[in-house]
């Protein structure tokens, strides 16, 4: 939402807690974009998908005749993603269980070119930067991040073995159909590890007999300066009998623009932002058999590397910072996918894959990003690779139960190596060259098994309601672990097994075509990584090879309703409860300042979601936000006491490099402040937004009033 672009009126003013209430309008007469073209997702059950909602909810494994409505429940009949979405702003899409599905329609209109700027869309998700030197963009699910929410493409697991440290900023989105994010009740048939929550990337396939888009858009700063272009190309085919694609996607930024605002420092001047240069592409190629009008056969191959810098911290010392770089951020996958249908009431799907993850970590002793003779320098690289298969059957029993059980295994290899500077095998300086490598860390390797089984049925007992039961059973066999610290030389850590098991209950009541009321809930696992269990962090912590997994308790109460034509509302409440939480705390006894990864206690997450407060306004600016558990209170302008929420909004534009983020806002519910302030009023900006700028008001002209504001 962009404010600097929007024509303001100030209409009136409202008191609330000795602050002040600005209502914003749109733009009158404002020119409606043209939509972008709209890409088609497979249909429910179609291949390389896991509808980690509604889709996989009571469907029945026939085939559907067009209109019949047997072949899906009637959730799945209700998606809006299958009705046609040409509005000046995307539809929203939700599940049965809480989930949210982001189309490639919204990513476009609202630019959103990567994972970690497109899950903003939802309500209840959000990004940000982690890992400090390690510019890293992490995802969280109602406060689950990457370790506890997992990242499926088609289905397929992307995870790194060692500590999982995903860059979502790396997964560029035009070649995606949808983002489909489960937040908190994740199906025990998509695999292991959805503690909090999953997200599955939907990748494009073709619908035509003849296909073909090229798309670039250029990015520039706020003062003209070009900062680099993306590029994506698609072309394809599908005939009856199957079908055909290549796609790739090529993005190049010099970097992003500090506020003019910025005041300058050691570490950073003014304009662009050191060292936040970055490049990235995707290629993928894809051929499918469709014999019939239910099987389907597919071989995919998907390519992405990237490679980044690490900003400075600003106001740090230079010399207690970390100068990194990225030179390669690979990820490769070859996956194959089936489905067959065995009879009018049971199918059988297949999937089996080779995933590869290459990466190289770059440390220099100076802001020069040149010389390497410290010890702090080092050239670091990791080489992993994965082997996995699933089988997934399902039954349809009668009209009333539907039965489907899932076999999951994946082997998981590490391995790394590193070149260091400055310091030799000895940990002395003796015979160290700079720019050459003092000594090689012998390569270190881990190998890892994860099996699960699991069994997931779903009840009728009437036309409009579903009752889900799920369980399923984990298991990981560790067969190596190694390390290397000086003067140890390799360590073998002695291997350790863990099991869980995970439960899970849903009812959907679907008191209308498009209205449900749904209530969830769920116990599910995640197993600690291999960095949380051996890794010594440069020397600042010790291993913990009995590290237990973490568990999660999910509720999730919910209410979705087309309550006018094109507006839907959809409300949550949900709780979860954490047990074994890891958390890395002090170990005095391995020495001072050492660290551990333990199960220290338990922890709690909950709060409130609403995905519309005014379709008005969400038509026009995209508002999602989040509810909040606060107060506030205010009267309008007669006196009369209003009815209000307050929401976090993720970010807000004010134009020319001032980005206020996490902010908190008044949003009414209509009513008396809607005929007192105008029909067309549609968002209040609260006192916590407010409290932040020195604003600027000009009432001479009182049709138009100006306002400016400028950052305290």
């Amino acid at each position: 939402m962009s404010m600097g672009a929007m024509m303001i009126r100030l209409r009136t003013t409202t008191a609330i807690s000795s602050g002040v209430l600005l209502s914003l309008l749109s733009t009158a007469g404002a020119q409606t974009p043209l939509p972008p073209i709209e890409v088609n997702a497979p249909k429910a059950f179609e291949l390389g998908q896991i509808k980690v909602g509604a889709r996989r909810l009571g469907v029945p494994t026939r085939a559907a005749e067009p209109g019949d409505g047997a072949g899906e429940s009637r959730a799945a009949q209700a998606v809006p993603s299958e009705k046609i979405d040409n509005g000046p702003t995307p539809q929203q899409h939700t599940d049965a269980f809480g989930g949210y599905t982001i189309t490639n329609r919204q990513m476009e209109t609202f630019a959103r070119p990567t994972l970690d700027s497109a899950v903003n869309i939802a309500p209840g998700v959000n990004s940000q930067i982690s890992g400090n030197s390690r510019n890293e963009q992490n995802i969280y699910v109602r406060g689950f991040d990457r370790w506890q929410v997992p990242l499926t493409v088609d289905g397929v697991r992307v995870y790194l073995p060692v500590d999982n440290r995903l860059d979502f900023a790396r997964f560029l989105t035009a070649d995606i159909a949808e983002v489909q994010i489960a937040k908190g009740y994740v199906s025990v048939l998509d695999g292991p590890g959805g503690m909090g929550g999953q997200i599955n990337l939907v990748t494009r396939r073709p619908t035509r007999e003849i296909e073909a888009e090229w798309r670039t858009r250029f990015e520039f700063g706020r003062d003209g300066t070009f900062l680099g272009p993306m590029t994506y190309g698609f072309v394809g085919t599908k005939k009856d009998m199957y079908y055909a694609q290549l796609s790739g996607t090529f993005q190049n930024y010099d970097g992003w623009m500090l506020p003019a605002s910025y005041r300058s420092t050691l570490a950073q001047g003014p304009g662009m932002r050191g060292q936040s240069a970055t490049q990235d592409y995707n290629v993928n190629a894809r051929v499918g058999v469709t014999p019939n009008a239910t099987d389907e056969y597919s071989l995919t191959f998907s390519r992405q590397e990237g490679q980044k810098g690490a900003p400075l911290h600003t106001t740090d010392p230079i010399a207690s910072q970390r100068f990194w770089r990225w030179p390669y951020w690979r990820v490769q996958n070859l996956y194959f996918l089936s489905r067959t249908q065995l009879n009018d009431a049971a199918y059988v799907k297949t999937r089996g894959y080779w995933s590869k993850f290459d990466n190289s970590l770059v440390s220099y002793d100076d802001p020069s990003f040149i010389k390497q003779s410290l010890p702090k320098s080092f050239n670091s690289a990791y080489a992993d690779y994965a082997l996995g298969a699933e089988v997934e059957a399902g039954a349809q029993i009668g009209d009333i139960d539907t039965l489907k059980a899932l076999f999951f295994y994946r082997m998981d290899n590490h391995a790394e190596w590193q070149e260091n500077f400055g310091v030799n095998i000895r940990n002395t300086r003796t015979g160290c060259v700079a720019g050459v490598p003092c000594y090689t860390q012998p390569i270190i390797g881990d190998i890892e098994d994860t099996y699960s089984a699991a069994v997931e049925n779903t009840f009728h007992p009437r036309q409009d309601i579903d009752i889900v039961g799920g369980f399923s059973y984990d298991w990981r066999h560790l067969r190596q672990a190694e390390g290397f610290a000086l003067p140890q030389g390799v360590i073998n850590y002695q291997p350790t097994d863990v099991q869980a098991p995970n439960y899970q209950g849903a009812a959907i009541w679907r008191y209308t075509d498009t209205d449900r009321i749904y209530f969830n809930g769920s116990s599910r696992t995640r197993y600690p990584t291999l960095f949380e269990r051996f890794s010594t962090r440069f020397g600042g912590a010790t291993s913990n090879p009995t590290l237990m997994p973490e568990r999660a308790t999910n509720f999730d109460l919910g209410w979705s309703s087309l309550f006018a034509p094109g507006s839907r509302v959809s409300v949550d409440v949900f709780y979860s409860l954490v047990d074994k939480l890891i958390q890395s705390v002090p170990a005095p006894q391995f020495g001072a300042n050492v660290t551990q990864s333990q199960n220290v206690g338990g922890g709690r997450f909950y709060g409130a979601e609403i995905s519309a407060v005014d379709q008005q306004f969400i038509r026009k600016h995209k508002g999602l936000f989040t509810a909040v558990k606060a107060k506030a209170r205010a009267s309008g302008v007669g006196g009369k006491r209003i009815s209000l929420q307050v929401y976090k909004i993720k970010s807000l534009d004010l134009g020319e490099g001032r980005i206020l983020r996490d902010l908190y806002a008044i949003s009414y519910d209509f009513g008396a402040l809607r005929a007192a302030l105008g029909r067309d009023v549609s968002f209040l900006i609260g006192y916590n937004l407010i409290r932040r700028f020195a604003w600027d008001f000009d009432f001479r002209a009182p049709d138009s009033p100006t306002w400016d504001a400028k950052l305290k």
